[in-house]
């Protein structure tokens, strides 16, 4: 009997540890681990190799090394995972490729209106604003409301006040004028259809604990005043240390109907989902089924990544705890 039992225990501590292997394995063939480290998007899109120049596909491959290096340097030096996700995107607002900060687009007035959020999961703090037109980090502000106010979401003019009673950065509307942005309008206006684009981040810091961040300009020709997913929290950003950070990119109204973000959390919460099998779900299966597109980047309390996306091509890229940085932009990388 004694036998019987000790036999008994030590095959259920062997099961356990198997299964115990298969989910720090992630589950998932098409998604690498890693010990610490970033993951980023830039956008997705009609992203393809045969309508990118050569000068333009280094531009963005050259920008996406850059910020994970420096994102990298952070986490390596034992930093905060949520102060990677700010500085890279910062980096990413500053840069003209990425309809964020100084890239971007236009409304259908002419205007710039600017959306951040940003989420740590230790303790599901989070900040946002929407509708900042002079902000030249809006990351940076969302992350004041986070540490400097009661609130989570803070809209227009109440978002720029807060911000300069703290100091935040603030330049003229010019700043953000480019003539590709421009061009982009006039074509939206003549054809009557919508482009749209965000940046974002996720990371693992080596305390263990997640943080996801997400900003944007919109999306080219919306309406004065429309808010998409990337401010909002459990749309377009999320973060809980129990189980994944995520930050969304793509038509933000169906990203917000389907809370993709927060789905993706509670499928492994709930459900006992991989980071794969709940975000390839909610991309492939949910939002393609609703008639949305776009993508998302996703990053597990494990290390497991996950960066599906049902349209033609992902600016995305990650890098792990040696500094070893792959990134991609095309469907077939």
């Amino acid at each position: 009997m004694r036998h019987s039992l000790i036999r008994k225990l030590i095959f259920t501590i062997l099961a356990l540890s198997a299964i115990a292997i298969l989910a720090v394995s992630c589950a998932q063939p098409q998604g690498p681990r890693i010990e610490y480290g970033l993951v980023i998007h830039g956008g997705a899109g009609r992203i393809v190799e045969e309508d990118m120049l050569a000068e333009k596909e280094q531009a963005y491959r050259a920008f996406l090394t850059e910020a994970l290096t420096v994102g990298y340097e952070i986490l390596q030096h034992g930093g905060a995972a949520l102060d990677a996700v700010e500085a890279v995107i910062v980096m990413m607002e500053d840069s003209p490729l990425f309809n964020a900060g100084k890239g971007a687009v236009f409304n259908s007035e002419g205007q710039i209106e600017l959306d951040a959020s940003i989420m740590e999961g230790s303790s599901l703090q989070a900040g946002a604003v929407t509708g900042v037109r002079t902000v030249k980090n809006p990351i940076r502000l969302a992350r004041l409301v986070m540490e400097e106010s009661k609130h989570v979401l803070l809209a227009g003019e109440g978002a720029q006040q807060f911000g300069a009673e703290h100091d935040i950065d603030f330049v003229s509307e010019d700043y953000f004028y480019t003539q590709r942005r421009w061009e982009s309008l006039q074509q939206a206006r003549q054809r009557a259809v919508d482009k749209h684009g965000t940046v974002g981040a996720v990371a693992l810091d080596q305390a263990g604990n997640l943080a996801a961040g997400t900003s944007t300009g919109g999306m080219t020709n919306k309406r004065f005043g429309r808010i998409g997913d990337s401010p909002i929290i459990g749309a377009g950003t999320y973060a809980d240390n129990q189980t994944c950070a995520v930050s969304c990119t793509g038509h933000g109204e169906y990203f917000i109907r389907a809370a993709i973000a927060y789905d993706i959390s509670a499928r492994m919460a709930h459900k006992g989902s991989t980071i794969a099998e709940a975000a390839h779900y909610v991309i492939d299966d949910r939002l393609t089924e609703m008639g949305g597109t776009g993508g998302v980047i996703a990053l597990d309390k494990d290390g497991c990544i996950a960066m599906p996306f049902n349209t033609q091509g992902m600016y995305r890229g990650y890098v792990d705890q040696d500094g070893n940085i792959t990134v991609a932009m095309f469907a077939n990388e």
